[in-house]
């Protein structure tokens, strides 16, 4: 009788730079399938370093594992109003927006940035653990539309985020596009660090003004972005920045992660993104549901933020209990916050609890942690 075969666990996906990031002796981990930087240490630095670079001078970091997949046709503008939550109607060339795919339930299949790139051309920036998903909800939702051309064009971009106070600063040293004249959501092309078509958004993941850089992925011209960068960021204290500062930044902003304040288990309302939602742009995946959610009196349950109000960390997946002891809630994102100086968390609570702003409690560890209600986000940058 032969023995079973061990299966073999799929190789982990690179970037350009993993070669980058292993001589500066960052710390790898499998993050969705990807060998990506969790923290620098061996430059000097770590997560806090890092994290406070972003808040107070500028830092970059490699998200070249995020997808990008493109619609092009007449039918590309339906096709993204039928499958997205917020109005691509609205956008204008050169323009982008968040937004979000959603089941028919309303909750969420992942969040997206879409920039229409022109009248029939639009650019869905996905996230890297959920794009092959994506790319299949996709194409079954809109693949069979006439008028529409589907493509995944991750495998060919790799994407920089420069962000920060000094992020501006920085990418104006390598190019003479005007970047102070990009607006917020917006995006054009240039020049960069001598490559030639870079698209330059505006957007970015960490609370910062920052922009982020879409090239070719090949590794010249990816090892050429990133040296030059690092380069022109040197006076300003430019460090490069791994996942752990991109989600203690993130949550510090109040920004939502897959997987944690949304889910396909967590609806649009419940996540507090209405901000985002258009229900009168017409039909989409997931309105009537959501408008059902309003006209019954709204969510049963909402995101909000605590604070640690005595010694405990909040980590994602702690319970949170009421101050009787009930079970109330679940911690989805919590860590200590660099910048801040105190430990913050985002939590999903019962509507009555989240309105009424009363203390909870949080178990950690088997201690009961008091945590007060605060608004969020918890840090929001000065405007300039």
């Amino acid at each position: 009788m032969s023995t079973p075969a061990t299966p073999v666990a799929p190789a982990l996906k690179k970037t350009a730079l993993n070669a980058k990031h292993r001589a500066l002796k960052a710390r790898m981990v499998d993050f969705g399938g990807w060998d990506m930087p969790v923290e620098y240490p061996g430059a000097g630095g770590g997560l806090i370093a890092e994290h406070m670079a972003v808040r107070t001078g500028v830092g970059l970091f490699d998200v070249s594992h995020m997808g990008e997949i493109q619609f092009r046709g007449p039918g590309s503008l339906a096709a993204v109003q039928h499958i997205t939550m917020n109005d691509a109607a609205r956008l204008r060339d050169g323009q982008a927006h968040y937004s979000a795919l959603l089941t028919p339930q309303g909750t969420f299949v992942d969040d997206i940035l879409v920039h229409r790139l022109g009248e029939n051309d639009y650019l869905l920036v996905v996230n890297a653990g959920t794009k092959d998903k994506d790319f299949a909800w996709i194409k079954q939702q809109v693949g069979g539309w006439p008028g529409i051309h589907l493509s995944d064009y991750s495998a060919y971009y790799s994407q920089l985020a420069v962000q920060g106070p000094r992020a501006l600063e920085t990418l104006q040293k390598l190019t003479k596009v005007d970047l102070a004249a990009i607006k917020n959501y917006w995006f054009t092309w240039g020049q960069v660090a001598g490559v030639y078509n870079v698209m330059i958004a505006r957007t970015g993941y960490s609370g910062e003004d920052g922009f982020e850089v879409y090239i070719p992925s090949d590794e010249a011209t990816t090892v050429k972005m990133w040296e030059s960068l690092l380069e022109a960021g040197a006076e300003f204290g430019i460090r490069p920045c791994g996942l752990g500062a991109r989600n203690t930044l993130r949550l510090e902003a109040g920004m939502s992660l897959y997987g944690h304040e949304i889910s396909e288990e967590i609806n649009v309302l419940e996540a507090g993104l209405d901000r985002w939602l258009k229900l009168d742009k017409g039909d989409f995946i997931g309105r009537d549901a959501l408008v059902a959610v309003q006209e019954s009196g709204g969510p049963k349950r909402k995101i909000v933020g605590l604070e640690m109000v005595e010694r405990g960390i909040a980590r994602d997946g702690y319970l949170v209990l009421s101050l009787h002891g009930d079970q109330i809630g679940v911690v989805t994102s919590g860590s200590p916050a660099p910048f801040l100086k105190t430990n913050i968390a985002m939590a999903l609570l019962p509507t009555d609890v989240a309105v009424s702003g009363s203390d909870v409690l949080v178990d950690v560890r088997g201690n009961r942690v008091r945590a007060k209600q605060v608004a969020l986000p918890f840090y929001k940058r000065a405007k300039k």
